[in-house]
């Protein structure tokens, strides 16, 4: 065998075997939920189920908890749906306003401005808990499904703006010269020329907004309550409820069907995501 053959397949095999070892939780995550209590208790916790049993599935779905009233991830679920859908578009159309401007309509201050803006994206979010609530609460929003769409359109919009602001820098300044020199406005523009050229990094900002709205603990935690608690937290109640046996069946189950979501958007699309983040990586 020659060396460079060698050399592939020990790369191959390394590869191979971190994947094995990080994809294992999953393993353990999905063949736990396909097994009944009798298999978990007696079985290895690798050992295969001994069939595709969804009786876990579906007892975290609808019928968990029932003895404290939590109904199962069902409602949670179309909380979080609910809740995701308008805020990823609208972060996500605030953030392609706003990097269309920092990037190509430049004044006086801009540099300044978003410099404050791009300190929001690597700000701690804890800081944010206590003015966040006192907001919510002076226009009665608090633990409600559009105080957490408020919250996370306003936690956002720094990350979106960011991604398009890099993007739109890369896109030459003769296309805007020459449509202004032809009498198109700022939001002629935008849309006809700006907006057709961004669906690289739209895909990137809408995977980005989609995974961390959607798996958000802290914001559900802290500005939820009652019936307008996200997936995060109702998974979170379920793992915790006090019961004589813990299924640990139902709560694997319970974790996949929370993770479901943002595992199929990058199964799905996930080569765009990475073809996203490297567009417009280099000027000219």
């Amino acid at each position: 065998m020659k060396a460079h053959h060698v050399h592939r397949l020990a790369i191959w095999s390394v590869l191979l075997l971190f994947a094995a070892v990080f994809l294992l939780p999953l393993y353990v995550m999905v063949a736990t939920s396909l097994k009944d209590m009798a298999e978990v208790r007696d079985g290895s916790l690798l050992s295969l189920p001994g069939g595709l049993n969804f009786d876990a599935w579906h007892k975290a779905w609808s019928q968990a908890c029932t003895g404290t009233d939590c109904g199962g991830l069902r409602p949670f679920f179309w909380n979080s749906t609910l809740m995701v859908v308008p805020a990823v578009l609208i972060s996500t159309a605030l953030g392609a306003v706003n990097g269309y401007v920092f990037a190509k309509w430049r004044f006086k201050g801009s540099e300044f401005m978003f410099g404050l803006m791009l300190f929001g994206a690597f700000m701690p979010l804890q800081v944010v808990l206590l003015p966040m609530s006192q907001v919510l609460g002076w226009f009665q929003l608090a633990d409600s499904i559009w105080g957490l769409v408020i919250v996370h359109v306003l936690v956002g919009l720094a990350t979106t703006t960011l991604f398009f602001r890099n993007y739109y820098v890369s896109l030459p300044d003769e296309l805007i010269r020459a449509a202004m020199l032809d009498g198109a406005g700022f939001w002629r523009i935008f849309w006809r020329i700006v907006l057709p050229l961004s669906a690289p990094i739209m895909v990137v900002t809408l995977i980005w907004q989609f995974t961390a709205i959607w798996n958000d603990f802290l914001f559900g935690v802290v500005f939820s309550a009652g019936d307008a608690k996200p997936i995060t937290v109702g998974l979170n109640n379920m793992a915790n409820t006090s019961s004589s046996v813990k299924e640990y069946n139902v709560d694997m189950a319970a974790a996949m069907i929370a993770a479901l979501p943002t595992l199929a958007i990058y199964v799905l699309a996930g080569k765009y995501f990475v073809r996203g983040l490297t567009a417009g990586a280099v000027k000219g």
